[in-house]
């Protein structure tokens, strides 16, 4: 699916993507790359990340994949040097990479809430404490991937609710901080999307794909090349007074609060 914004929006610009070897981080990736921008994605698979690069380099743009853990600040401040040194200095900067299961919080480990925190939420940190230095200034946009879990409560997502309340909430203190550095910073709220990771997770049969399709007020999934557009519109000049915004795209889904996501039986 092509965009609907001008060609050649982002051109010259350099764009960091966690997570950007799959699902919506990869969409929005190479949405930013049909529009001109030069692209660095990081993650942990390396195969995931050459195929992903091969895919973004054929639009005719400079691609490169970095295998690093959001966890650990160093090696994601070395991918984002390396990106520094071989593009440029950095214009947009997505924070995408998570990690989500479902689980009862009296069966939940300590280790499974940490490692979903570390990934959201101190993932989150680490990227944007790590480019802060490399960031235009001013004119960059940092757009981190939140979730309905930060501000709606579900059952079987304590972790997930404790992480992307966290990140939402980083994205509001670096909206104060950085503005007097021209650096914008937004969340963007995928709702129930389709052909995502997220999805499998959470509507693990066909009846309980129907139940939230039929429970979003649009009553039809989101596409991950919506939720591309929304990143792009946040990064062009259109939106260059939107800071410290969380902005929802579930078709008016999270309105309805915690019951319609009540899924599967926390018992």
């Amino acid at each position: 699916m092509s965009s609907t914004f001008q060609p050649g929006l982002l051109r010259d610009k350099v764009a960091v993507v966690t997570g950007g070897n799959g699902g919506i981080n990869f969409t929005i990736a190479k949405r930013f790359a049909e529009h001109g921008a030069k692209i660095a994605i990081i993650g942990r698979s390396q195969e995931k990340l050459d195929a992903a690069t091969k895919q973004l380099t054929a639009l005719n743009t400079q691609a490169l994949g970095f295998s690093a853990d959001v966890r650990d600040y160093v090696a994601v401040a070395n991918a984002i040097a390396q990106t520094r040194e071989q593009l440029g200095s950095i214009d947009i900067v997505v924070c995408g990479a998570a990690g989500n299961f479902p689980a009862p919080a009296e069966k939940l480990s300590a280790n499974g809430f940490k490692a979903v925190v570390d990934i959201d939420l101190l993932g989150t940190f680490n990227t944007c404490r790590a480019v802060f230095e490399h960031l235009t200034k001013p004119g960059a946009s940092i757009i981190n991937i939140s979730a309905p879990q930060a501000f709606v409560p579900m059952a079987l997502q304590a972790h997930v609710c404790a992480a992307k309340a966290g990140v939402d909430m980083i994205t509001r203190t670096l909206a104060v901080e950085w503005g007097m550095h021209g650096v914008r910073v937004n969340s963007i709220v995928p709702g129930a999307t389709a052909e995502t990771e997220g999805m499998s997770r959470l509507a693990t049969s066909e009846a309980v794909a129907d139940k939230i399709r039929n429970a979003v007020p649009l009553r039809r999934w989101g596409t991950k090349d919506e939720l591309a557009d929304l990143a792009l519109f946040l990064c062009s000049p259109a939106a260059a007074y939107i800071n410290g915004a969380v902005i929802t795209c579930d078709g008016g889904l999270s309105l309805l609060g915690g019951a319609a996501w009540q899924i599967t039986s926390p018992a």
